[in-house]
């Protein structure tokens, strides 16, 4: 074999290494996809609101909680569960503890006299329930109504 025969074999060797590299990379990429979801409670029922605790924990196993984000937004009725005092509070901990985002309408609390004191000190907020909804959905969040 001659010297440029040798340069051209090791030039192809190399390029098929970076291409299968490149090809693993892919496949791990695919598998590990981000998953978003956000999840709708506007029940008031603590069978509703395990059911979503549920869904979301369940997600959470099924393709690693590091591979998908989980936000639950409470409005209406809904968002007497995410008082301090509420009937579903330590699985309200263990949600946030895992990484999930439960958050309160504050539209809804100003309409139900509620203020932050009032509730789990877990929970976050937002403007409006509806509203944050539609913005995820408009980014590519899947939508989970239990």
């Amino acid at each position: 074999m001659n010297r440029r025969s040798f340069i051209q074999a090791g030039a192809l060797a190399a390029s098929a290494t970076l291409l299968i590299a490149a090809n693993a990379q892919t496949t791990v990429a695919a598998t590990q996809k981000r998953h978003k979801i956000v999840i709708q409670v506007s029940d008031a029922d603590p069978a509703k609101w395990n059911l979503a605790l549920n869904n979301a924990r369940n997600l959470q196993d099924d393709v690693g909680a590091a591979h998908v984000d989980v936000e639950i937004v409470a409005y209406g009725p809904g968002i007497g569960m995410l008082k301090f005092d509420a009937p579903v509070a330590s699985r309200i901990s263990d949600a946030s503890k895992a990484g999930v985002k439960v958050l309160a309408c504050e539209n809804t609390m100003r309409g139900q006299k509620l203020t932050k004191d009032d509730m789990h000190a877990a929970v976050g907020y937002v403007p409006a329930g509806v509203t944050e909804i539609m913005k995820k959905q408009s980014e590519g969040w899947a939508y989970l109504r239990p």
